[in-house]
């Protein structure tokens, strides 16, 4: 098959999860064209089956803001008619949805079908859909879409709860390429972390309120009072600088790393000890399957999708959002028992090689051979 995919190039768990299907579909033989603004940031593999195709927004003085939803969809029109396409893959329903069936229209003018599937991945439904400025065009594409699919059972309710949508949502749970994280933990890189042998604990993501980061600062805070630790916070945004403060105030800054974003989590994760994800709301939690895959047991909030990878006693612990106690309390649980630790981190493995890549690809390959015209098959 000849598959667009159209996507956010970022660090984002739509993004991540994008990149890494088209890379699978390519190794599986399928010819994949990412359509995106710049280079996804896993796209950093050479491979015969994937193209990737700039969306270029010229700038007039005419526009405050450039229309990069006409951009792209033009952009859309040039890869399906100069490469035959089959099928288009948006994922993330602002503004790519819309952008796709615009698309499409603009191809039925020209004679040639060209089905496209939405994937939902949480905020475009969550937060930005919801909003009135966006909610009837996000309604409007969802339903136009020729399938519908979410990351989690709790997206795809969410999505029902919120809009009326008029079609079946159909959940393909995200995944991980387990492959990825088999490897040897370098010792050197842990010593220099935790010098003394202490605990690491982790923490991923875009650093915005949703992800309660300062729970995170307070629950490492008052582990560190029982058991001598040290903390990654990886990623990058607005609630950095006040995390940075509030480490310094807890008297805590000297275990604390801040280190960026990280395009290669796996060497992190496996000399890590426990991924720490208290967020507010997650529509599945990528980042946390990913610690699962290298080993790392899961520290999270009962919230969205997070109960659908994470086991409480199992694989992890779940606390209720915001509760500070509970979160250290379950931490200590995990770090002060080394039986018990090596317990919940080959269960959390045991649970991410369910939720691995070629278990997960054949769901998305069969919904595109149900639109995929009979020659592509």
């Amino acid at each position: 098959m000849r598959i667009g995919i159209v996507c956010y190039p970022t660090f984002g768990g739509s993004g991540v999860l994008a990149t890494e299907l088209g890379k699978a579909l390519a190794d599986k033989g399928h010819q994949v064209h990412f359509i995106t603004y710049q280079q996804p940031v896993r796209l950093n593999v050479f491979n015969t089956n994937i193209f990737y195709h700039e969306v270029r927004v010229p700038t007039y003085p005419l526009f405050d803001y450039p229309p990069y939803e006409v951009a792209l969809a033009s952009t859309m029109v040039d890869v399906i008619m100069n490469h035959d396409l089959d099928l288009l893959h948006v994922h993330y329903a602002i503004p790519h949805a819309s952008a796709a069936y615009m698309a499409q229209q603009i191809m039925a003018k020209k004679g040639r079908k060209i089905p496209f599937i939405t994937t939902l991945h949480g905020t475009d439904i969550t937060l930005v859909g919801r909003d009135k400025t966006y909610e009837p065009v996000v309604t409007f594409s969802i339903n136009e879409s020729n399938a519908i699919t979410a990351v989690s059972h709790n997206l795809r309710q969410e999505t029902l709860n919120n809009f009326t949508i008029e079609k079946p949502i159909e959940v393909i749970h995200n995944f991980v390429d387990v492959k990825r994280f088999q490897k040897k933990p370098l010792d050197a890189f842990r010593k220099v972390i935790a010098p003394d042998n202490e605990r690491i604990l982790i923490h991923a993501s875009n650093f915005r309120k949703v992800k309660r980061v300062a729970d995170v600062i307070y629950t490492f805070a008052n582990v560190c009072k029982e058991i001598p630790s040290k903390l990654l916070m990886v990623g990058d945004g607005p609630e950095r600088n006040p995390m940075e403060a509030l480490a310094r105030e807890l008297g805590v800054d000297e275990h604390v790393r801040f280190v960026g974003k990280q395009e290669q989590m796996e060497d992190i994760l496996l000399v890590s000890d426990l991924f720490v994800l208290p967020s507010e709301y997650e529509s599945f939690g990528l980042a946390a399957l990913e610690a699962m895959a290298a080993r790392v047991p899961v520290l999270s909030s009962l919230a969205g999708g997070l109960p659908e990878i994470n086991i409480h006693g199992k694989t992890g612990y779940l606390a209720e959002v915001g509760n500070v106690a509970q979160l250290s309390e379950f931490a200590l649980q995990a770090l002060s028992n080394n039986e018990h630790l090596a317990y919940l981190k080959n269960e959390a493995y045991q649970q991410a090689a369910a939720f691995d890549i070629q278990n997960i690809i054949p769901h998305y390959e069969a919904i595109y051979s149900r639109f995929c015209r009979m020659e592509c098959a």
